[in-house]
């Protein structure tokens, strides 16, 4: 009882320190920075509604094809870039819960048994035995610790977000892929029907060669035009199956393991032209790289306080509960009670500005942060402008030469009539062909180009992502949302 008295002072020293804890926290505040941002696009596409974020969300459901729609979950439950992504984030929360967890007390304990012996001489032996609790504290005095958590919280948001850009991005990948394989099968058809049918041009150029109503020249130029559409069909079917390769290799599968799924040739996806555009401001609400590289901002304004706090005091609590004897039959008495408490400070007084460089440093990548996320706002009000202009403009050209083709489709018929009429001599005839088979091709390319143009607007407006992450995705994913 007579140490009592030392006791309460040092728990009254010990409570009013805790007390302090809390009370000041160094470093700046984070506010989002405010940005010039335009009202409205300068581009527009043709009867565009109102922002709907729950269609944009899942923006490739538009296309009404359901071999993309299973693609898409196929990819998000697959796609090795997205378990990556998943797996940051699982040590984003792993650090947070970390830096939680420097806030309070770190509890030991510890348990010993030792057998003294010192030569021959009486008294020369003796046991020691001892249990002890021990508890340390470094008191946040100044809010390091704090602004530690508030940094580690942003990061593991900014990850989560990273995560959702990963999804964006994959799911417009998967789509633009699945475009272009849908793209190479119909030029394909469309390179088979035209060698089908200069098949029966070349036929028919033979019979009057026989009949003496044409000359060997002609049949040669049916014969050229023939051979080299017939050497375009090789290249088409390699480039196409090198695309099934690479959309199975984006989805997460193995190389060859979409040739039955789309072994059946399907036209180019088409949605309708309607677009949930809405305004800038609510594109850089939805786009996850710009809410990631505002969270990565938000850290490390945090970090500039950790570095701040650390010029100042730091004080901390030590506390020590055991039992120690020299007999196991004393060992619990009150005798073998030991208590011992102890608070300590330290300041470091001079470093040759050391920890004032460190703030220097934080401020200087606080800094680039912000640049960083004006950056990302600019490029994504860049990539929706651009979009906007390349999915109107492919769209007048896709109706041009929709008509191309099909005026270029009445004069081959016309052509072929002719010709067969001895109207006209087979030169005619063959540049009409000629100009069928490319602007058809030309035709299939941009309806192709159109339909990735709205993929990419779509990227670019930030669709793909809803905050319930999609259901095919594997739990660690799922765990992130």
């Amino acid at each position: 009882m007579q140490h009592a008295p030392h006791l309460r002072r040092r728990l009254g020293l010990a409570l009013a320190m805790s007390l302090l804890a809390g009370c000041v926290t160094v470093g700046p505040d984070y506010v989002e920075p405010e940005l010039d941002v335009p009202a409205r696009w300068n581009r527009t596409v043709p009867r565009a509604p109102a922002t709907d974020d729950a269609a944009l969300a899942r923006w490739w459901t538009l296309f009404d094809d359901p071999v993309l729609s299973d693609l898409v979950a196929r990819a998000a439950a697959g796609s090795t870039t997205v378990r990556e992504a998943a797996a940051r984030v699982r040590e984003a929360r792993a650090r947070r819960a970390i830096a939680g967890a420097d806030r309070f007390p770190t509890l030991s304990a510890g348990a010993s048994a030792v057998q003294i012996r010192s030569g021959d001489r009486p008294g020369g032996a003796g046991d020691l035995y001892s249990l002890d609790f021990d508890a340390s504290w470094e008191l946040d005095v100044f809010g390091g610790r704090r602004r530690a958590l508030e940094a580690a919280e942003a990061s593991l948001e900014a990850a989560e977000e990273d995560l959702r850009d990963v999804l964006v991005t994959l799911v417009s990948e998967v789509a633009l892929n699945y475009t272009e394989v849908r793209a190479f099968q119909t030029r394909l058809a469309i390179a088979e029907a035209n060698l089908a049918a200069q098949t029966e041009t070349y036929e028919i150029v033979r019979w009057r060669l026989e009949a003496g109503l044409t000359t060997e020249l002609d049949l040669e130029q049916a014969r050229f035009s023939l051979e080299q559409t017939r050497a375009q069909i090789p290249q088409l079917r390699s480039a196409l199956e090198q695309a099934k390769n690479r959309l199975a290799v984006l989805i997460g599968e193995n190389p060859g393991a979409l040739a039955s799924l789309l072994a059946e040739p399907r036209p180019v996806p088409l949605a309708p032209l309607e677009v949930s555009l809405g305004v800038p401001a609510d594109t850089l609400r939805r786009r996850p790289d710009v809410r990631r590289a505002e969270r990565l901002l938000a850290a490390q304004t945090a970090r500039v306080g950790v570095a701040e706090a650390a010029r100042y005091p730091s004080f901390s609590l030590l506390g020590s509960i055991g039992l120690e004897a020299l007999a196991l039959s004393n060992f619990f008495g009150n005798a073998a009670r030991t208590t011992q408490l102890a608070a300590s400070g330290r300041w470091t007084l001079f470093d040759f500005g050391r920890l004032r460089q460190n703030v220097e440093i934080e401020n200087a990548l606080q800094e680039q942060a912000l640049i960083r996320y004006e950056a990302a706002v600019r490029t994504a009000l860049n990539d929706v402008e651009n979009a906007l202009i390349a999915y109107a403009e492919e769209q007048e050209r896709l109706a041009a030469l929709q008509a191309a083709a099909d005026a270029a489709q009445r004069a081959f018929d016309l052509a072929s009539q002719q010709y067969a009429a001895g109207l006209i001599d087979f030169q005619a005839l063959l540049e009409s062909q000629r100009a069928l088979l490319s602007l058809q091709d030309q035709q299939a390319v941009s309806r192709a180009e159109a339909t990735s143009n709205l993929i990419r607007l779509y990227k670019a407006l930030g669709g793909g992502w809803t905050p319930e992450l999609p259901a095919a995705a594997p739990a660690a994913v799922e765990s992130a949302s």
